[in-house]
């Protein structure tokens, strides 16, 4: 919420600075989030009166004013306005004067005596954009008839303020209007508060809409009043154009105005009604099925019976605590209006808006809750003000109160108090709080109870109170009590490698870590993970932020179509997170709520080149095996194995299942051409997804001796058929009977022959294999290696049908 620093001293005006006021709200509890000051440097600007336009002699664009700035001689200023008469009161800069900077961060505009085109102009005549109070350059800024001439315009304007910008927590909704911030200004620092006087307008005609409540669980309270014979196309003030300006919002007619400067003043939204556009009289009720409303802000919405609305005899007409419609709202043809002020449920309008995709100032406060005692007094102060700018007859007052909240006592216990803040507070201390609060309290021996007050909706247990407490007397006041409680170290395993030392790996792999929502959009669990029944946000963030995620790779995709739209030629991304299973099966360790599994998982993406551009070899895309090897390096000295597989995210033949010690752990594979091409990436990225727990796990490394015999290497070449893989073999190798003599081997080379021929059938190809044989105990002799050697020969055929290559 933004708003002025002087319209809040008007209410409460505490002898403190402005960075002082900013930080007492902050420990206050309302964060402030900004405070910037309304309008850049500059001086020696005053106001202005033209008193004669004349033709520049020697330029057609150009015009020589006479100009009193209540000197004894009036200025002689050249000007290239448009909007430059005779009569009009506008900001001068003074020889000297020094005006905001045209760019930001330069040097300030000096105005200096000078010629334009051969006449002598004695100053400036200034547009808002000038001074930077606005972006408008159309013309010199206007100012009002009744500016006095030669006064500074910083002091007339009041340009000398700052802005507030609060970052209010959801409970705070009573602090979302600037004399409900000023409440708990004056009670932190004890400044008074001038609280403001609603005097009653006399009724002059006895005119009433008839107004039914249908549905008391939606309001519980609803006050109006018809107000006859107004001039809507009267002119805003400009003192409440430029408080609204300074809240951020733009002026746009004289009755709306009104109702939008009651809301930011007292935090009570209202409705003005175009009294002659209603069928019969209100009614307040929820929805029903089928029923439309054409919304102020232009949209047509189809509201249910989860919705509450303000009917008329014809049709729906507003929609309750939120927006109103097109069908009753103001224009400059108005001349009876209907001026409504209710207190809506929190819980009836909580949610609604988003629905619908968008959100309003009226629903943001009745959420949080509004004060339903103030409706009658606040449509006191609206009607005075429609009375003073439009005119007007005030009709008699019509308050309902179908269902007033009920507040219940809460009461708090002194010592409990203490012990919660930490430090000692005394039963008068906790009392003189809630006197500066305004709170009505019974007192006992050790405790007060006290009835919240009607502004206050976020008072419900004890707790509520020992923070009110607190934070009125001053969080600076804690003591520095080091914890008293014993610190055991908890030693982790050796074994177990920290999700810090997983990030330093990737990092070291050349991958950058992301960090992204849990929830993400529909289509990429539909598409990515074949999900069908993700997990759904009762009430999302946003709308296509709808599930939460069951994998990480649909944010990778999202992440790597980022940094392609700002040109990135080479990504590698990593993200370690939870994702979201509805089945609960999750493995030993991970986080189970509801039935629902909460796994960490490890997934990383890698696109474009396979290394930094550089000299010393060759540039090539990155493919499977560059995955497939990062993976293997995550895992070291632990071996995994890759698994032929499919997965709805990955490419059906370069994917694989990630098995270690016989148990699947993730994937790994090219991103489908399917996804590739209806996510717009100019080439597929290789993936790999990984569960967190089976990457912390290892082994404690184990020492050997030096050994004391040489290897002996002997190179084999079997000829094998299309369908036998490197596992394959590899296994048949590892099941030899060779008494433990062979401790690795490697495939170094592949021979396909581009025909079939005596040697090779069709599709055969050659495999050569070198084998590392050792004895620890004794040398190696000629025979043996030859035994060991058949062995893994007849191995190899009995399992995978080689035979040696001629």
């Amino acid at each position: 919420m933004q708003f002025p620093e002087s319209w809040l001293r008007e209410f409460c005006n505490p002898p403190i600075g402005s960075a002082e006021l900013a930080e007492v709200l902050t420990m206050g509890g309302f964060e402030v989030e900004e405070r910037r000051p309304f309008a850049p440097p500059f001086d020696k600007v005053v106001v202005a009166l033209v008193r004669a336009v004349a033709k520049h002699p020697q330029a057609d664009r150009l015009q020589v004013c006479e100009v009193d700035v209540g000197a004894a001689q009036p200025l002689s200023i050249v000007c290239g306005a448009p909007n430059v008469r005779a009569g009009m009161k506008v900001p001068c800069a003074l020889v000297g004067a020094a005006l905001p900077p045209v760019e930001e961060g330069g040097e300030p505009f000096r105005i200096k005596l000078g010629k334009l085109r051969g006449v002598e102009s004695q100053g400036m005549l200034c547009s808002a954009k000038e001074l930077r109070l606005s972006d408008d350059h159309g013309g010199l800024l206007a100012l009002a008839d009744d500016a006095p001439v030669g006064a500074s315009l910083r002091d007339w304007l009041k340009l000398d303020d700052h802005l507030l910008t609060l970052k209010l927590t959801p409970n705070l909704g009573h602090a979302l209007s600037v004399y409900g911030v000023a409440r708990e200004l004056s009670a932190l620092t004890g400044a008074p508060l001038l609280a403001p006087r609603f005097d009653a307008v006399a009724p002059t005609h006895d005119t009433k809409l008839p107004v039914s409540i249908e549905a008391p669980d939606l309001c519980g309270r609803f006050s109006g009043r018809v107000v006859r014979n107004v001039n809507p196309q009267a002119q805003t003030p400009a003192w409440m154009v430029e408080r609204l300006a300074r809240c951020g919002q733009r002026p746009v007619s004289a009755l709306v105005d009104i109702s939008n400067y009651v809301m930011f003043e007292l935090g009570r939204p209202s409705h003005i009604f175009d009294l002659d556009k209603i069928e019969g009289g209100l009614v307040v009720r929820w929805g029903r099925p089928g029923e439309h409303l054409e919304l102020l802000n232009g949209s047509t919405i189809t509201v249910d019976e989860q919705v509450g609305v303000i009917a008329d005899a014809r049709q729906v007409e507003s929609l309750a605590g939120i927006m109103g419609g097109e069908a009753t709202a103001v224009s400059d043809t108005t001349r009876n209006v209907y001026v409504e002020a209710a207190f809506w449920w929190p819980e009836s309008v909580m949610g609604r808006a988003r629905r619908y995709g968008f959100s309003t100032d009226a629903g943001h406060r009745f959420e949080r809750g509004v004060d339903p005692a103030g409706t009658v007094d606040h449509i006191e102060h609206i009607t005075a003000l429609i009375m003073q700018i439009c005119g007007g007859e005030a009709g008699p007052m019509d308050d309902q109160r179908p269902r007033m909240p009920d507040r219940q006592p809460v009461t708090l216990r002194v010592d409990r108090a203490a012990r919660v803040i930490g430090m000692p507070v005394t039963q008068t201390q906790c009392a003189s709080v809630f006197r500066r609060l305004g709170f009505g309290f019974t007192e006992a021996p050790g405790t007060l109870t006290v009835t919240p007050p009607s502004w206050r909706f976020d008072l419900q247990i004890e707790e509520d109170l020992i923070e009110e407490v607190i934070r009125v007397l001053g969080y600076a006041r804690l003591p520095d009590t080091p914890p008293l409680a014993p610190i055991t170290p908890r030693v982790r395993s050796e074994s177990r490698r920290g999700v810090h030392t997983l990030r330093h790996a990737m990092a070291a792999l050349d991958y950058q870590e992301t960090v992204n929502f849990s929830f993400v959009e529909e289509r990429w669990e539909r598409e990515l993970h074949g999900c069908a029944q993700p997990i759904r946000l009762l009430n999302p963030i946003a709308a296509q932020l709808a599930v939460m995620r069951t994998s990480l790779v649909g944010s990778l995709v999202e992440g790597l179509r980022f940094n392609l739209a700002r040109r990135a030629s080479r990504v590698r991304l990593f993200e370690i997170g939870r994702v979201f299973l509805r089945d609960g099966a999750a493995p030993a360790g991970d986080v189970s709520i509801a039935g629902i599994a909460q796994p960490l998982r490890l997934a990383g993406l890698a696109w474009g080149q396979a290394a930094p551009l550089q000299w010393a070899e060759p540039a090539r895309s990155v493919d499977f095996f560059d995955a497939k090897g990062d993976v293997e390096r995550l895992l070291e000295p632990r071996a995994a194995r890759f698994v032929a597989a499919e997965h709805p995210a990955l490419h059906p033949g370069r994917s694989a299942r990630v098995e270690l010690d016989g148990a699947a752990i993730g994937w790994v594979g090219e991103l489908h051409p399917r996804w590739r091409q209806a996510y717009e990436l100019p080439q597929a990225p290789v993936l790999f997804e990984l569960d967190l727990v089976a990457l912390q796990s290892g082994s404690l490394p184990s020492f050997a001796g030096v050994p004391r015999q040489q290897t002996v290497e002997r190179d084999i070449a079997v000829v094998v058929g299309p369908a036998v893989t490197h596992e394959a073999l590899t296994a048949a190798v590892a099941a030899a009977a060779t008494g433990g003599l062979v401790r690795s081997a490697r495939l170094f080379d592949v021979y396909r022959p581009k025909q079939a021929n005596a040697e090779f059938a069709d599709g055969e190809r050659s495999l050569a294999l070198r084998l590392e044989l050792q004895d620890e105990s004794e040398t190696l002799t000629d025979e043996r290696i030859d035994v060991a050697v058949a062995a893994v020969v007849q191995s190899l055929g009995e399992r995978v049908g080689a035979r040696l290559r001629g």
